[in-house]
Parts: structure tokens; C-alpha cells; sequence
């Protein structure tokens, strides 16, 4: 399939959606390819729904809710890919007793497809990272993340290409700085690059080199800040040129439909983010035709 030229009008639409009114069926001509892209990000460990009288999210969540969803939506379009953009430890017991293992084995029987690695992440170190690798059936991706001398060089891969109905689809991730959100002792030697040049390095090597149809960058550097220093995905988004979807995450941002951000090409794209805790479950569906165009539609599930 031929490189495509990637939202020339988006329509990007969203909806919160119950687990008792899922629907987003579109009337899809025999000549279009339907992809759709689910996401989860900043879960910290959270496998069981909130309780019924929670403050802020009563009854919300919970893995096996999470696990209907996605089986749900799988069998609408077997063309569905599941990703992760950071922080899966780190927020309940789970994680104390079981040290990431539950989180792992969980996500494995979910049958998602890549994570990238995001601060918590370092939490029990990278002897602990490590130790639980056995039980992710699924890759691990990080680009600006430099793992030479450490237990993690040759487990983390910086990019990874999906072929999903003959669309090519490269993923690559980001970390956000550590210095200041984790001991020194439970990141050791990892280097920390620049994300936004480490991603247009990235997002070439995929859109020009591998000749991907969508390119998508997992990041764990945040939605946006105050400090105009700080990388962010809107930053992200105006200083590179080859990133169709940002997934995000560690800012815990929910999105009630994704952000139509503009490139340094003048070329729309789409960033979203779907808070944290597992609550909600991003779907995003994109549209392929012969005509070598592509449309998107951005929605926020609650779980």
C-alpha cells in the first residue's frame, strides 16, 4: 500500500459511551480499510472498579470491564490494535504485593500489542522492571530512553511496524525525563534524549525509510505545561512533521475527544489522552481508501 497523505479534512468526533450503548459502525464502501487504534494510559495498577461510593469516580473501571470492551470492539473490527502509553505501575496493593506481575499477566491476556515505559514504570527499579518482563507478552517501546549498560539493553525496542489488513503502521515511544521523578538508583545508567528530536529522527525512519502508512508515537512526556521549556505533545506536534496520532500520557489529561493539532508542515494530526486509572478506554478509527487519503474519528469510552 502507498504512502498516504493523512487527514486532509479530519473529522475527528467523540462521545462517552456506556458498556450498554456501544456503537460506532460507519458505512464503509468496499474499496475503504477500516483500523481502529485502542488505548489506555497512567493505569497505575488499578485492576478492580472503584468503589460505589467514591468521590470522584464511583463504580468506574476495572480490568475485566476493560477485557468486554476490547473483545466487544474486536469483533466489530478484527483490524484493532491495543497500545499503552505508560505508568501500568504504581497506585494500589496490587502493585506492593505482586510487584507488577498481576499488571503483566493481565495486559498480556488483553492481548495488547506495545507499551511504552513511563516513570512509575521505575518504580521497583530496573532490577524490578526486569523481573517481570517474562510475564509481558507484548513489546515494550522507547525511543528516547537509552538502556546500553543497564538489565533492560536489548528489551526495550525503540520503534515496531504493524502490517494490520495491508496497512503498515509504525509505533514508536517517549519517557519523560526522569532527573526530579525518580531515584537515580532506580534508573541507574538510562540516558534520557531529547523526545522531540529523538521523534522526528523516529517518525522519518517510519514515514520515509519503512514507508508507513500511520505513524504513531506512544508518549509519556505529558499533554501540555506552563513552562514553555518543558517538551509536551503539543510541542511535540508543531516542531515535527511525519506523526499522524499522538497517544499520550503522565498528565492524567482526560480528553473528551482528541486534539487537532497542526504540524511544522502545516499538515493536521491528532493527540490524545484518556486521563488515568483505567477509567476511560480510547478508540480511535481511521479510515483508508484507494484514493490514498484517509479520514479519522476520535472517541473516549468509559469503562
Amino acid at each position: 500500500m502507498d504512502r498516504r497523505k493523512f487527514i486532509t479534512n479530519t473529522a475527528a468526533t467523540s462521545a462517552l459511551i456506556g458498556l450498554g450503548g456501544l456503537s460506532l459502525s460507519s458505512c464503509l464502501g468496499k474499496s475503504k480499510k477500516h483500523l481502529t487504534i485502542l488505548h489506555t494510559n497512567d493505569v497505575h495498577s488499578h485492576i478492580d472498579p472503584f468503589p460505589k461510593d467514591h468521590a470522584q469516580y464511583p463504580n468506574l473501571g476495572g480490568i475485566a470491564r476493560r477485557a468486554s470492551l476490547v473483545e466487544q470492539i474486536r469483533k466489530e473490527n478484527p483490524n484493532t490494535l491495543l497500545f499503552d502509553a505508560g505508568d501500568i505501575f504504581q497506585g494500589t496493593p496490587y502493585f506492593n504485593f505482586y510487584g507488577g506481575e498481576l499488571e503483566f499477566k493481565l495486559m498480556s491476556m488483553l492481548r495488547y500489542d506495545a507499551a511504552t515505559i513511563g516513570n512509575h514504570d521505575f518504580d521497583n527499579g530496573l532490577d524490578g522492571l526486569y523481573a517481570q518482563l517474562p510475564n509481558a507478552k507484548f513489546d515494550f517501546i522507547s525511543a528516547n530512553y537509552d538502556f546500553t549498560n543497564t538489565l533492560m539493553d536489548g528489551h526495550v525496542k525503540p520503534y515496531r511496524v504493524f502490517t494490520v489488513d495491508g496497512i503498515k503502521i509504525g509505533v514508536f515511544g517517549l519517557g519523560v525525563a526522569l532527573e526530579g521523578l525518580v531515584m537515580k538508583k532506580l534508573y541507574r545508567e538510562t540516558k534520557y534524549l531529547n523526545p522531540i528530536e529523538v521523534a522526528q529522527t523516529m517518525s522519518h525512519t517510519l514515514k520515509i525509510e519503512e514507508k508507513c502508512d500511520l505513524v504513531v508515537c506512544l508518549s509519556h512526556i505529558g499533554y501540555s505545561y506552563g513552562d514553555d521549556q518543558r517538551p509536551s505533545d503539543l510541542k511535540l506536534a508543531a516542531q515535527t512533521e511525519y506523526i499522524d496520532l499522538i497517544i499520550g500520557g503522565h498528565t492524567h489529561t482526560f480528553l473528551d475527544k482528541p486534539t487537532i493539532a497542526v504540524n511544522r508542515k502545516g499538515q493536521n494530526m491528532l493527540i490524545n489522552q484518556v486521563g488515568c486509572y483505567g477509567i476511560n478506554l480510547g478508540r480511535i478509527d481511521f479510515y483508508f481508501d484507494v484514493q490514498n487519503s484517509s479520514s479519522a474519528e476520535g472517541v473516549s469510552i468509559v469503562v
